[in-house]
């Protein structure tokens, strides 16, 4: 699937490409979060998220990652993935919270970011591999 810009946050006015990726059998339309400048603005500020949208962090290299709530008002789960897409940890994370990390326990390359519970009303599970049509071109910093 080509690249498409999504809609601008109000927060973070950045235009971010899409593509579709599913988890057994399950599709999802995703934000592509693979600059730094992205990373750090991922679903901040936003009221909500879309049911089967999310964001999909990637990352240039593969090592432990951890994430935070700051100024992100939407419940969400977070599944990590090695390099390989499969799961190695799936999260669920509380709304505007700063003193709390949430970590993928082992080296990831990538986040999926989705409304709370939408891993578990699915039955996806850690081990589980997500399939991504990523676009070919694609600046990841």
């Amino acid at each position: 699937m080509l690249a498409t810009p999504s809609a601008k946050s109000t927060a973070c006015p950045l235009e971010l490409p899409t593509a579709a990726i599913s988890i057994k059998g399950h599709s999802l339309t995703v934000e592509l979060a693979a600059t730094p400048a992205a990373r750090v603005c991922g679903l901040s500020q936003r009221s909500k998220l879309a049911p089967d949208h999310g964001m999909l962090f990637i990352f240039p290299d593969s090592r432990p990652r951890s994430f935070w709530m700051k100024d992100t008002y939407i419940p969400l789960s977070i599944a990590y993935m090695n390099d390989s897409g499969r799961i190695i940890r799936i999260r669920d994370m509380v709304p505007l919270q700063v003193d709390r990390q949430y970590a993928s326990n082992g080296p990831a390359s990538y986040a999926l970011e989705v409304n709370q519970g939408w891993f578990q009303d699915n039955g996806i599970e850690v081990g589980d591999v997500v399939e991504m049509n990523l676009p070919l071109v694609l600046d990841i910093r």
